[in-house]
């Protein structure tokens, strides 16, 4: 008799620790301000890791437009097309003004490899033409943020078929200095 209730007293113990071990765990692993739960929950409903997601406000901005249907010259809800989505992505999330269809836009940008891309960086397309016609926002994670004709505002990946095949190339948003004096640009630092 006191052998059994030595072993209950020993598996009562172990089970407390271990409850007491776990408690532990999942405070140390919990977020300790609402950007880390943003991010978490950005990761999970786009599919790109949470440490690409270093920008809260580029992922909500998406979020929010995701579903949107796709209108040539749209730039509502209600419609919208790939270079406006670009250009109010740009607007609302980094308060900088860029060009108005995706040939204009390709000339305000610094050309990129599609490795060095960042999240924020441009991915220029040329759909069945010598000449660029679709532009979207890179998120991370070989991801972009779009207006497809077909689908509407929507997440795809480069490394589709699709879209490797009329990839032509990334670009980082140039931001003229006006203090420097010789006319250079610098590149226009997304995060």
């Amino acid at each position: 008799m006191k052998k059994t209730l030595l072993v209950v007293c020993i598996l009562l113990g172990g089970l407390s620790l271990n409850l007491q071990g776990q408690t532990l765990t999942e405070k140390n692993n919990s977020p300790e301000d609402p950007d880390n739960l943003a991010k978490e929950y950005f990761s999970q409903i786009m599919g790109v890791a949470a440490s690409a997601t270093t920008n809260t406000k580029l992922y909500q901005f998406v979020y929010d437009w995701i579903g949107t249907p796709y209108r040539l010259g749209g730039k509502t809800k209600r419609g919208i097309d790939c270079s406006k989505f670009a250009y109010e992505l740009y607007e609302k999330v980094f308060n900088t003004s860029i060009g108005n269809n995706s040939r204009n836009i390709f000339t305000q940008v610094d050309p990129i490899n599609k490795d060095d891309l960042k999240p924020g960086d441009l991915v220029f397309f040329k759909i069945r033409s010598r000449s660029i016609t679709h532009v979207g926002v890179y998120l991370g994670d070989r991801k972009f943020a779009h207006a497809s004709v077909s689908r509407g505002v929507m997440i795809s990946n480069l490394d589709e078929a699709y879209w490797r095949r009329y990839y032509f190339k990334g670009g980082r948003m140039l931001k003229a200095d006006n203090e420097n004096k010789e006319g250079e640009e610098d590149v226009l630092h997304l995060n």
